[in-house]
């Protein structure tokens, strides 16, 4: 299933929270947060805060539809549940 995913930052760093909103057979909200450490953490300056939360939802929607997202959530917490994150998140930017 194709979605389209928007993403709006919301609150500023050090803990931004952005606004998600992905569209497809249903349309859902999220609202999710990311410690500045993270950020530089995975993306090194490479690329911004919104890309990589675009692309952690193009990550987590290859794996799972929009409705089972969490409504709220740390980027972080994404590793959790799937462990495989932290390393492929890097190759897609």
């Amino acid at each position: 299933m194709a979605y389209q995913i928007e993403v709006k930052q919301i609150k500023p760093f050090p803990v931004a929270e952005f606004e998600v909103t992905v569209s497809g057979k249903t349309q859902t909200t999220h609202i999710v947060s990311l410690e500045e450490s993270y950020f530089k953490k995975l993306t090194e300056g490479r690329i911004t805060a919104e890309k990589l939360v675009y692309l952690s939802f193009e990550f987590l929607l290859d794996r799972e539809p929009n409705t089972s997202i969490l409504k709220r959530f740390n980027l972080r917490e994404i590793n959790h549940y799937f462990p495989e994150y932290e390393n492929e998140i890097v190759t897609m930017f």
